[in-house]
Parts: structure tokens; C-alpha cells; sequence
């Protein structure tokens, strides 16, 4: 595995730690200006930060979400990078417990002069079986 990849691959690290701070501006922070979402829990389509921002604040990081890889699968094609697989969370039930939510990633990164950005984001629970 080149360090190219490990260091994309360190990038879902880093998402996970921002989305373990409660603070939807750390996570809105890493995704490009223009970068559309297409979240776990809500179907619409995000596009740009202030729609990614309103969706992390007000649906997910309310969860307390704590995410872990299951299986991931990186590529790199230039200054893009696509990161796929599963992946699970931890998060708040309607009941107050804590349940395990298992889901499908795709993230694509794109160099934008200093730093890797999501500029592509889906998410979708996993089907059963």
C-alpha cells in the first residue's frame, strides 16, 4: 500500500474524529465549498456548506455518532481520490439507547492546493443480507 493511500485512507480518520467532537463546523470543514452530500438519514441532496453544515448540526452529530471502518477500499487517480466501503456507527437511539447502525460509503477527495476535500460524499444504510 503506497503512503498515498494510507494518507487518504487517514482521511475517514479524520472524519470520524470531527464527527466525535459534536462540531458541525470541524466537519463541514472538510468538504469542499461546492461538495454534495448524500447522507445516511436524510434523502435529499446537500450541496455546498451550508446545507452540509444544517444537516450534520441538526440531524446527525445530535446522535453522537462514533463511527468505525468495517471495510474500505481506496483508489487514487491523480489529484482524485474515491475511499469505499462500509462502515458503522454508534449513535443514539429514539429511546435514548445506544444502537448500531451499519452503512455503504463513498467518499471522492480531490487536492484543492493543501489539502484533501470530500467533494462527493454518499452514504446509505447497509440492506440486509
Amino acid at each position: 500500500m503506497s503512503n498515498l493511500t494510507k494518507h487518504i485512507e487517514g482521511q475517514l480518520d479524520r472524519w470520524f474524529a470531527a464527527l466525535k467532537s459534536c462540531n458541525p463546523a470541524k466537519v463541514t470543514d472538510l468538504y469542499a465549498k461546492d461538495a454534495i452530500l448524500l447522507s445516511t438519514l436524510k434523502g435529499d441532496v446537500k450541496k455546498g456548506h451550508g446545507k452540509i453544515h444544517a444537516y450534520f448540526k441538526g440531524a446527525f452529530l445530535p446522535k453522537h455518532p462514533i463511527g468505525k471502518v468495517v471495510e474500505g477500499h481506496t483508489r487514487v487517480i491523480g489529484g482524485t481520490a474515491v475511499n469505499s466501503g462500509l462502515y458503522s456507527f454508534k449513535i443514539d437511539g429514539k429511546d435514548g439507547k445506544r444502537i448500531t447502525v451499519q452503512a455503504r460509503y463513498t467518499f471522492v477527495y480531490q487536492w484543492l492546493g493543501n489539502d484533501w476535500k470530500i467533494v462527493e460524499h454518499h452514504s446509505s444504510l447497509n440492506p440486509e443480507g
